[in-house]
């Protein structure tokens, strides 16, 4: 059963309406649908490292990052934990279990504080069937995650742990512009125990590979992201130039 933690503020619970507004599944709904989901939300608070939803248990309900990060992780058969995929605000998640009526199949972890917000399962699948908008948005959800999780396992198939790390890196930049020459970060950068866990390493691994990158000038890293100087070199270190 998923922990059930303290409600949210009320400073909070004023700002929900806000929140999904921002969340694009929900973006369109008219101010009627809106009212009724903000009505049948649930708000739940976490704190770092929290499991927020457990790998097995029934999926009665769909979950939106309100604020914070999470991770979606898989642990294998040895205990190992394997990250699937970082979660940010505006994501939704625990969709697979709820429209198949099954179990979870991965845990999703808090990286930060977090707050969430649960769908009972009955709003949730009325949204699906009585709103253009929110089913549209769910197809194209589902084929993006089609197309993840194929990058997912074209990565773990790298067999050097360097060029597996920087092509995550690739993944994850963000393009500030479509100039030539021009650098693009990396938002949120996760922690390198988190990186390692994405990519099946070692955290000392992914620490001497982006001190290579720094040392060679192609990256920077400033707080919590990781300014990509020179992304034609971060791609020639990912294909072994």
């Amino acid at each position: 059963m998923d922990p059930v933690p303290a409600a949210a503020p009320p400073a909070e619970e004023r700002q929900i309406q806000i929140h999904l507004r921002k969340i694009p599944l929900l973006a369109e709904l008219n101010d009627e649908e809106i009212i009724r989901v903000k009505q049948d939300m649930r708000i739940r608070q976490y704190i770092k490292r929290d499991i927020v939803l457990q790998k097995g248990g029934h999926g009665d309900g769909l979950m939106f990052l309100l604020s914070g990060q999470l991770q979606v992780i898989d642990v294998t058969e040895d205990g190992r934990a394997i990250g699937l995929r970082m979660l940010t605000p505006g994501d939704f998640f625990g969709e697979i279990a709820l429209i198949n009526n099954s179990t979870r199949s991965a845990s999703v972890v808090a990286m930060t504080d977090v707050l969430v917000g649960f769908l009972p399962a009955p709003t949730a699948m009325h949204l699906f069937a009585h709103s253009p908008s929110v089913a549209r948005h769910m197809l194209k959800h589902l084929a993006q995650k089609i197309q993840r999780d194929s990058e997912l396992r074209a990565l773990l198939s790298i067999n050097n742990t360097a060029k597996r790390i920087y092509t995550y890196l690739m993944q994850m930049q963000k393009q500030q512009s479509l100039e030539p020459g021009v650098p693009s970060v990396v938002e949120n950068l996760p922690t390198h125990q988190d990186i390692a866990n994405m990519v099946n390493t070692s955290r000392e691994t992914v620490t001497r590979a982006l001190l290579t990158l720094t040392q060679l000038g192609i990256a920077q890293k400033d707080a919590h992201r990781l300014i990509i100087r020179d992304p034609e070199g971060l791609k020639k270190l990912a294909h072994g130039a």
